[in-house]
């Protein structure tokens, strides 16, 4: 048993369905789908100078799967990279592969759990992702509109102050929902 990862150069983000459609169509030789990038190469050079191909390893390394973890050839164009490991280098590969796709700006698909990663960790089950940079800017955003409309509160007539004061914990639960979400 094996255990498989893909990964190619994303010109947009798709979603897992449509990431798994296109790993089968990878894996039955179809590379129309996916772009030439100079960002393959490089992570497949990456990849090969920590662990060689399995069939360039020599005789006296044969078996030995902290050095190649590989269970058949990867399967490599100018588009993507298809490696299978043995089951028992799995997690260990996961995290390699991950790091080295994160590196180079690749997405990232499991067949195993069905699930793509791109490189800024946003995942293909997700309708849209927000950068951690727009959370924290929204975030701090709605801290200040809060500060805002509390002193507006406190400087206004009775009647005003308690909408205004309505604002401002609205802008706080804003600004916790954008610093919770960041957690994640």
């Amino acid at each position: 048993m094996s255990f498989d990862l893909c990964v190619w150069h994303p010109q947009n983000k798709i979603r897992n369905k449509e990431a798994s459609e296109l790993y089968l169509r990878l894996c039955e030789g179809d590379t129309s789908d996916v772009a030439p990038h100079p960002a393959i190469g490089a992570f497949y050079s990456e990849l090969i100078a920590r662990h060689p191909e399995i069939d360039g390893i020599p005789e006296d390394r044969i078996g030995d799967r902290d050095y190649c973890p590989w269970s058949c050839k990867l399967d490599y164009s100018a588009g993507h990279v298809i490696m299978s490991c043995v089951w028992s280098k799995a997690e260990y590969v996961h995290e390699f592969v991950q790091g080295l796709a994160r590196k180079h700006g690749l997405a990232l698909y499991d067949p195993q759990s069905e699930v793509v990663i791109y490189a800024d960790g946003s995942r293909g089950d997700r309708k849209a992702s927000v950068s951690r940079t727009s959370l924290w800017v929204l975030g701090l955003f709605a801290l200040v509109f809060a500060a805002m409309f509390a002193y507006s509160g406190q400087i206004s007539s009775s009647r005003t102050a308690v909408i205004l004061y309505v604002f401002a914990a609205l802008s706080v639960l804003m600004a916790v929902a954008c610093f919770a979400q960041l957690r994640r």
